[in-house]
């Protein structure tokens, strides 16, 4: 009975969405993609404030994958504002690649406020081809709250593989679909139409541990994790690292 309800409303909610696809069809959502970089700047500090210490603690063994003469090429996908620079280790080098090019007047804000590190560019690509980034070039690849909206996760993830140097590792930290017998379960499923163009394609309704199960690394270090401090959507993470 829950489940066919939870189909009916997701219905109605598809419907009120329609609009919204009717923009995205003509090509108006597209404008959208100026405003989001200014939405996700101001919600990067509400969120990193929340998760500050789940971020100290995943980042925390970072500079173990620094190279014998103490340089760690680390690139983020998917950067963003820059909403996780004053947690990476000092003097580390970092490359940042978003799809989104309005995102570098944000992210210009954020290396300024973090001198500790240096910047190396900013390469507008979706995750699923960084062919810009050359084959085992890097140490560390970082990838938060970005799976949820990528058109293909393994794609990504073997470009993680491709771009990390042999025994380098992928950090993460997203948002997954939760356990079937919650009302959350039942929300995200509902609600994810509306959520998607909100969201710039963010899907809530992901079990992205599976992808990383199947992704071919060698180690994977993955814990799941319910942040109590954020909206009620998106309160089921995943957190860890796995290594090449």
């Amino acid at each position: 009975m829950k489940s066919i309800l939870m189909k009916i409303c997701r219905f109605f909610c598809f419907v009120l969405t329609l609009p919204l696809l009717t923009l995205k069809i003509i090509g108006l959502c597209g404008m959208y993609k100026r405003v989001f970089p200014l939405l996700a700047y101001n919600i990067t500090f509400s969120y990193n404030e929340k998760m500050h210490e789940l971020k100290r603690e995943l980042f925390r063994n970072v500079g173990r994958f620094a190279n014998t003469d103490g340089t760690l090429r680390l690139l983020e996908i998917g950067c963003g504002s820059g909403a996780n620079f004053n947690f990476y280790p000092y003097g580390c080098t970092v490359i940042c690649t978003d799809p989104n090019p309005h995102f570098e007047k944000y992210l210009r804000l954020s290396m300024d406020a973090n001198p500790h590190l240096t910047y190396d560019t900013f390469v507008v690509a979706r995750g699923e081809d960084m062919e810009a980034v050359k084959d085992e070039s890097v140490d560390v690849v970082v990838c938060t709250l970005v799976l949820c909206s990528v058109s293909n996760v393994l794609q990504v993830l073997h470009e993680v593989r491709r771009i990390l140097k042999p025994g380098g590792a992928f950090y993460f930290l997203e948002h997954v679909v939760s356990d079937p017998s919650s009302w959350t379960y039942f929300l995200q499923h509902v609600l994810e139409p509306l959520w998607y163009y909100l969201g710039d394609g963010c899907m809530i309704t992901r079990a992205t541990w599976k992808d990383l199960e199947a992704a071919g690394f060698s180690e994977l270090h993955l814990k799941h994790i319910e942040a109590s401090e954020v909206t009620l959507m998106i309160r089921p993470h995943i957190m860890g690292y796995s290594i090449k």
